[in-house]
């Protein structure tokens, strides 16, 4: 089954009487489990196309099904709940809250979700698990200034699995980090996508990114050049 589906999506942006089309009538599928590039020229359209797909914004045209449902027949509450348990953000820019520690950076999304259960109970047993899955359990007390911007990222996957989410959109996630870091924020992404069967979806710039992922759609002038 098809994790994303979308046809012929279009948007258009209105810059005062200036039509600006972002998108075109893009038209692609992703399977469950896949990992999956994005790749554009800035101005392609292809955060226009990420924000959709984690359904941040809606298609001015086109259909949008994720994991089958049509996303335009969904409610403003169901569309929260989606971006809350059924994806996780990975961005370039780490998003973390500077005052809390990365333990409570991490369980910020269940408790969004209403979930509570206090320190030491089932959900920080989560936290604790995943942080440990990325290498991070002897950093669960740090804030994220005591952190590398590598471990900084670590955190923010963390965060992004704790609601067990089908699908990972990661945007420029190596971009604010060296080589050698990127490449092993990239290797655990991919990791992440094999062991648990995440559907992976990752934007980026980097031809070295997008090549380890299993397939490239690449976007010009708001049109699939391929993929």
């Amino acid at each position: 089954m098809n994790m994303i589906e979308v046809h012929d999506l279009t948007k258009t942006y209105s810059l005062g009487s200036v039509e600006v089309p972002a998108l075109r009538g893009v038209s692609f599928q992703i399977e469950r489990g896949e990992a999956v590039a994005i790749m554009g020229q800035s101005g392609s359209g292809k955060s226009t196309l990420m924000n959709i797909i984690g359904c941040l914004d809606l298609p001015t045209s086109g259909q949008y099904f994720l994991n089958g449902k049509n996303v335009a027949e969904t409610s403003d509450d169901e569309l929260a709940a989606i971006r809350n348990q059924k994806i996780g953000f990975v961005f370039q820019q780490f998003n973390l809250l500077p005052r809390m520690t990365v333990r409570r950076n991490v369980e910020m999304p269940l408790l969004y979700a209403g979930k509570k259960d206090g320190h030491g109970g089932a959900l920080s047993q989560r936290a604790e698990s995943i942080l440990n899955a990325v290498g991070l359990g002897d950093r669960m007390e740090h804030r994220p200034s005591e952190l590398s911007g590598g471990q900084q990222q670590r955190v923010a996957i963390a965060r992004a699995l704790i609601n067990e989410p089908a699908l990972i959109l990661a945007d420029e996630p190596t971009g604010n980090l060296d080589s050698h870091t990127g490449a092993e924020i990239m290797s655990l992404l991919l990791k992440l996508n094999k062991e648990q069967n995440l559907t992976l979806v990752i934007v980026t710039h980097d031809p070295s990114i997008a090549a380890q992922t299993q397939r490239v759609i690449r976007l010009r002038d708001g049109l699939i050049e391929n993929g």
